[in-house]
Order: structure tokens, then C-alpha cells, then sequence
């Protein structure tokens, strides 16, 4: 058997995939869940050791190491970039350059000494955007597809146009640096007071408390967008080519002050800049998407890239119908590169089949490591934590379905750990979608953070026509998409007259008010028995109990920590946050019970 692992790392979420030579995706972590270091780039040591683990192979069996971007042409464009805005790029130039010196530069060479001397094979690298593009073809359910990658920037490129067709992906179209959606995104971020790339997620969940009364001002100044989507970034009010910052003076006169600092409270003026950066991402994406189609000719798209996890612009790709189907890579960020390089590899350089499957051979992104029944019971025993063990499942997902119901949060741990940035029933954090406390319940006392933020829907997709404005079959397995709370759902709360800003939280709008952002849309995942096993088992005991077949999910973990992996890291979150209840496969472990 030929294996292939594929390795994003150095610049943003470390990641290891293991690929067999047929294709076939055996496993797949990001670093961060192990060294529980958020967003850890380092060298995924401890992500190869767990694939390498999980095949029951050694590094002597890898034939191909697969990078996922060119280094030395990323050197190429900051080398550019630098020398161009000097002597105002000499800071980033200063700090940079001894890494590049030392490591970036000779990456082959780094990599074989990272891998050791048990490591014999090839190492080879794909470009970044075409990596993204194979990670969001090679395991799509198409046979052919238009392909549309944004994101930061990789090499030189930040989005690209391509096809993917059978075994192989051809770039066609490409935007460069400086111009990039993804840093347009995140230079709003820095200057709401969030963290870049980290909290775009905070920005997207922030837009719907606004009013977009900027989006003119950023069409004018900021950003000329072309009816291919192409657009131009006016560097004026930007930094981040020559700086450490995102936005320059000129961006601070044009949207009233100084960025806001990460401490002070959130004001009109962010919420209503959230509203309108998010208006003008999500009028490139659709340009961007129409020109695909029309330089593809093709019914179905499939994205990738960090662009890609916005998913309200995804939900308006598709409700636009600009393409017949959309497939969206659920690690669409820089750790599915490393999904992508590893396919890419397998399928175009080896020549390996595709076969396609209905649903995707993205195995529900459950790639990550399980979880043993016997490690858990000697994990509690030996921290002498009173448990009981259900061995019925349908009597486990009975039980916990009761707790919910009785407004428990339960932290929810079952079978193998999903592969990228969503929860998606197998480390979750459950909770009673119809409970009008829960989203500030579980935003302040177990995930510490903002009460802002929003919560998604895991709800049964037979049964998700009933709660969504969707047709009947809607598919939404990864938390990728937004859509309205059906108008069947919805509550007439006479409170929200004249209602702004914050105070938004406080009035209910649906039957599932904890999981209905502000404007009535949610981030809905949908299950199947096929697909997402025990998840679906406790969403179908829910609906029995209550005639609600959805639930709130939200990743498990505390504050600025990655998604749990292991045992201990369900139990140490357990610990440190206000949840009730902690299920480790069909162990329950319930808060101050004492033997």
C-alpha cells in the first residue's frame, strides 16, 4: 500500500492527513488539538504520530510528503512586498527574515529533519490556492465541478477559479496580493477589537446587530470591485503591507477614530462596520461566483479557502442560484491544505481513480482520534469521579435527552474527533434550543465570551423543513450555511419595537430562540443515522420526548482553548466551565455527585 501525508504548518493551523494510495482519507488532525495550543503552527508532530497511529504504519511507510504551498515563492511575493514599501516595510522585513534564513527557505530540508531519519520518501509541494482547490474538489460528490478558493493570500494568489474534473484540478483564474477578500475581512476585525484570524467569526456574528451605513463609504474608498469580482484594494488605508498593523491613519478618518480597543465596550460604530464589511464580502462572492460560472460553464461549485467559512455569503451563494449545487470543504482554512496536497498527490501525481460518492468521501469530517470505552472507565475510576455506564444507546440517548429537556448543558464526547474549525456532534456542547436563557447562559458561564455571539442548530434533516425556510432534503452537514427560522417558527414579541444594538438578545423571536440570531437567520447543521450516528440517535430521542428535533451545538471547549480531544481534555473543560453533565461515549458523568 502507497501512503501519502499531506502537512500544512509555520504560518497558520498546523495540520497532518494521511491518504492511502487509493485516495482514501484514513485520518486527519490539526496540531492545535493536541498541544491545546489555539491555532498552533508549529510542526504537527503530534498530528503525524496519531495518523501514522491510526493506519498501524511507521514514517518508513510514507512514500510522499506533501506540502501544502510553494515556500519559496511566499518568499518571493514578502521579498516584493518589502522592497516595495520600503523603508516603511523594513520592520516586517527585520522580523521575518532570520525565520525564512533559517527554516522557510530550504523547507525540504526542514521538513526531512522534522520527519527524521526513518523518513525515506519524497517531499513535494503544491501551491496553496491549489491545494484549497483540490480539498474542495477530490472529495466532493461531483464528478465535475467549477472550483472557487479565497482566502489571505497564499504565494501571490488570495482567491482562484479553477475546474475540477475527474482525477484532476486546473486553475484557470487567479487574484494577487495585495487585493484579497480575506484581508479586507480581517483588517475590519483588527479594527472592531477582535483578533486576526481568530475572530472573523466574532465579526460575521457581530454584522446583524448593525446597519450597513458604511458599505457606500468602503465601495468608494476601499474597494473597487469589477464584474468578474476581481476588485482593488486602495493600500492608502491599509498597513498591512509595510506595517504591524492592519489600517493605516487614512482608514481611522475615513470610519470614525481609532480602532476600538479589545477592553472597551462594543459600540454602534463596530456593529454597524460588521454590517457593512459583511454586505460588500458577500456582494465579491457572488460576483466572484457568477464569473466562475460563466468561465466554467459548469452547474456546480465547490469552495474552499478561509473566505469559505463565512457562512451567511454562503448561504447567499446559495439562495442566489447561481449554481445548481454548492460544496463547501468543512476544513476550508490553511489545515485543509493539508487534506488538499495529500489528495492532490494521490489523484494528479500518482494517477490514482476518483471514485465519487453520493454523499461526499469526506466520511462527515470525523477523521480525527476516537475515543476507548476501557481508557475512559480507568480515566474516572483512577480520579475516583462517580459515573454510570449506559449500555443501551437507545437508553443513553434517552437519559441525556431528559437533562436537556430539564435545561441541563451537557458536554458531549462520542467516537472520532472532527477535522477542522465546527463541532459537529462528536465534541459538542449540547443545550435546549427553546430555552430563551440558553445562548447568554452559554456564552457567559460555560464558554466565557461574548453575549453576542451566536449559536448553531444541529437538528434532524428529515425534519428540518419544519424549523427552516428550507425545501424539504436540505443538506447542511457541515455548519456552513445560513438560513431564515421558518416564518411558521416565529413569535411576534411586542418588546421589539424600537428595539437596537445589544438589547436585541432580549427579545425572543422564535420557538428555538437559543439557536435564532437577531435577523432570524441561523447556521443550521443537519443530520442523518448514516452519516452522523449517535448525534442523530440523541437528536431522534429529543424529538420523542419534546417534538423538537433540534438542539443547540457549540464546540466543547473554554475560553481561547481548541476543540477537546482526549479524555482528560473533556474532563478539564468540564471542570473549568459551567457544564452540567459530561457524556464520554456511554459514560455520564453528572456535576456534584459525590460516591
Amino acid at each position: 500500500m502507497t501512503w501519502i501525508l499531506g502537512i500544512s504548518a509555520y504560518y497558520h493551523d498546523a495540520a497532518a492527513v494521511l491518504v492511502n494510495g487509493d485516495g482514501r482519507v484514513v485520518a486527519a488532525a490539526q496540531e492545535e488539538r493536541f498541544t491545546r495550543t489555539k491555532h498552533d503552527n508549529s510542526f504537527p508532530h503530534q498530528s503525524i504520530a496519531y495518523c501514522l497511529a491510526e493506519a498501524g504504519i511507521g514514517l518508513n511507510d510514507i512514500a510522499i510528503v506533501g506540502f501544502y504551498e510553494k515556500p519559496l515563492r511566499k518568499f518571493e511575493r514578502l521579498l516584493d512586498t518589502w522592497l516595495s514599501f520600503a523603508p516603511r516595510g523594513f520592520t516586517p522585513f527585520r522580523h521575518a527574515l532570520p525565520k525564512w534564513l533559517t527554516q522557510n527557505i530550504n523547507l525540504r530540508r526542514e521538513l526531512k529533519r522534522e520527519l527524521g531519519p526513518a523518513f525515506h520518501g519524497e517531499v513535494l509541494f503544491a501551491e496553496h490556492h491549489e491545494s484549497h482547490a483540490a480539498s474542495a474538489f477530490f472529495p466532493s460528490p461531483f464528478a465535475e465541478a467549477a472550483i472557487l478558493t479565497l482566502d489571505g493570500a497564499g504565494e501571490w494568489a488570495t482567491g482562484s477559479i479553477g475546474i475540477g474534473r475527474g482525477s484532476r484540478v486546473e486553475l484557470l483564474k487567479e487574484m494577487r496580493f495585495p487585493h484579497s477578500l480575506g484581508l479586507l475581512y480581517s483588517a475590519f476585525t483588527y479594527f472592531c477589537g477582535f483578533r486576526i484570524n481568530d475572530g472573523e467569526y466574532k465579526l460575521m456574528g457581530l454584522a446583524p446587530y448593525g446597519t450597513p451605513r458604511y458599505a457606500s463609504v468602503i465601495r468608494e474608498k476601499l474597494v473597487k470591485i469589477n464584474a468578474d469580482g476581481s476588485f482593488f484594494l486602495d493600500q492608502r488605508y491599509f498597513d498591512y503591507c509595510a506595517g504591524v498593523r492592519m489600517t493605516s491613519k487614512a482608514f481611522e478618518q475615513l470610519f470614525d477614530g481609532p480602532p476600538r480597543a479589545p477592553e472597551q465596550p462594543l459600540t454602534e460604530r463596530e456593529m454597524d462596520l460588521a454590517a457593512s464589511v459583511q454586505a460588500v464580502a458577500e456582494e465579491i462572492v457572488l460576483a466572484c461566483a457568477r464569473h466562475a460560472r460563466d468561465v466554467t460553464g459548469l452547474p456546480r461549485l465547490c469552495l474552499a479557502g478561509g473566505g469559505s467559512l463565512n457562512c451567511v455569503a454562503n448561504g447567499r451563494l446559495r439562495d442566489e442560484n447561481i449554481f445548481d449545487e454548492l460544496w463547501i470543504q468543512p476544513a476550508a482554512g490553511d489545515a485543509g491544505g493539508a487534506l488538499g496536497v495529500a489528495l492532490l498527490m494521490a489523484h494528479q501525481y500518482l494517477g490514482a481513480p476518483r471514485g465519487v460518492e453520493p454523499d461526499d468521501s469526506q466520511q462527515g469530517s470525523y477523521l480525527g482520534p476516537g475515543l476507548d470505552e476501557g481508557e475512559i472507565r480507568r480515566f474516572l475510576d483512577a480520579k475516583n469521579v462517580p459515573y454510570r455506564f449506559i449500555e443501551d444507546e437507545d437508553a443513553l440517548c434517552a437519559e441525556v435527552s431528559e437533562h436537556l429537556a430539564a435545561g441541563k448543558v451537557v458536554g458531549w464526547a462520542q467516537g472520532r474527533m472532527e477535522f477542522g474549525p465546527r463541532a459537529l456532534g462528536a465534541r459538542s456542547i449540547l443545550a435546549d434550543a427553546r430555552d430563551p436563557a440558553m445562548q447568554s447562559r452559554v456564552n457567559l458561564c460555560v464558554k466565557e465570551r461574548e453575549s453576542f455571539r451566536p449559536f448553531a442548530p444541529i437538528v434532524l434533516r428529515e425534519r428540518a423543513a419544519e424549523y427552516f425556510a428550507v425545501p424539504a432534503g436540505y443538506e447542511s452537514p457541515y455548519m456552513l450555511l445560513t438560513a431564515p427560522v421558518h416564518p411558521v417558527q416565529r413569535l411576534d414579541d411586542p418588546a421589539a419595537a424600537g428595539v437596537r444594538g445589544l438589547d436585541l438578545l432580549k427579545v425572543r423571536r422564535t420557538t428555538i430562540p437559543a439557536v435564532t440570531h437577531v435577523d432570524y437567520s441561523a447556521r443550521i447543521q443537519t443530520v442523518t443515522r448514516e452519516r452522523n450516528g449517535r448525534i442523530h440517535r440523541l437528536l431522534a430521542a429529543f424529538d420523542r420526548l419534546t417534538d423538537c428535533p433540534v438542539l443547540l451545538n457549540t464546540s466543547f471547549n473554554g475560553k481561547d482553548e481548541p476543540i477537546i480531544c482526549s479524555i482528560e481534555d473533556a474532563w478539564n473543560c468540564f471542570h473549568a466551565t459551567g457544564l452540567d453533565l459530561l457524556v464520554l461515549e456511554r459514560f455520564v458523568v453528572e456535576r456534584f455527585v459525590r460516591k
